[in-house]
């Protein structure tokens, strides 16, 4: 969604509504073909006026999603080849990123140095003072965005490559020509909405909702070398996890396979 798309919507309720459609048919919940609910039916479910469902419909309409047809209702339109979503395997974090990061392009906005915020600085088991190279990039792919990357790199590792090297190379292989060895990871996901800076540079309404990652990188030292906070559009990017069946019959449980198909979060 653009933010022209966004800024048709008109109010907070008709913009909640068509984030809720918006999402229902990305994530194929509703099918190219289907006719929506009609208008008394949405305004009933979700405790609004029609005005404002007709609203949220017609932003719909604008960005492609839906068409109106006379004497049939709102069809879902199908989506074009180009709306390309980007898949990530929770359950394989490290191998693979080279394919991601061959099928995407990067545009740096921001590089320098200076002490990291208190958090980052703890996470990466910086000393008080320490100096960080701090870098903002947004990944496209199809030349549309995906991602906003805010990274943090120690200065003692950093300082083996330039703001030229970091638009055009993944961070990752950039920390293997630093000489580091990663060993492991820790990272969590969770949702945000989004602020002015990171909907102008994805494309979307401020306010919208946004996957959030946070990740730190460690060596095989237990040294922290990247701390990594990232923000996906959902309708461009998506998370997987391939389960396996382990345990007896008395105790079968679910668990993360390890070795599937890319991975998540080129930085």
């Amino acid at each position: 969604m653009s933010q022209r798309h966004g800024s048709a919507v008109g109010g907070t309720k008709s913009h909640r509504i068509y984030l809720l459609l918006k999402d229902a048919i990305l994530s194929g919940r509703l099918s190219a073909g289907d006719k929506l609910p009609g208008e008394n039916k949405l305004a009933e479910q979700h405790g609004v006026s029609r005005v404002t469902v007709r609203r949220a419909i017609q932003a719909l309409d604008a960005a492609g999603l839906v068409r109106r047809q006379a004497g049939v209702g709102t069809v879902v339109l199908e989506q074009p080849l180009d709306a390309t979503v980007m898949t990530a395997s929770v359950s394989n974090l490290m191998p693979n990123m080279r394919k991601m990061s061959q099928a995407s392009q990067v545009r740096l906005l921001e590089f320098g140095y200076g002490p990291p915020p208190a958090p980052v600085g703890e996470r990466l088991g910086m000393a008080p003072g320490s100096r960080a190279q701090r870098s903002v990039r947004v990944r496209m792919i199809d030349e549309k965005p995906f991602s906003y990357l805010v990274t943090h790199v120690p200065e003692s590792i950093a300082l083996h490559y330039d703001e030229m090297d970091l638009a055009n190379t993944p961070l990752f292989e950039l920390l293997e020509r630093s000489g580091v060895k990663v060993d492991h990871a820790s990272q969590s996901i969770s949702a945000t909405l989004a602020g002015h800076e990171i909907a102008q540079a994805l494309e979307v309404s401020v306010g919208s909702p946004l996957i959030a990652l946070t990740r730190v990188v460690f060596d095989e030292q237990g040294r922290g070398v990247e701390h990594l906070e990232a923000f996906y559009r959902p309708d461009r990017y998506r998370f997987q996890i391939d389960l396996e069946r382990n345990g007896d019959d008395s105790s079968r449980y679910w668990e993360p396979r390890v070795g599937s198909t890319p991975t998540d979060g080129v930085s």
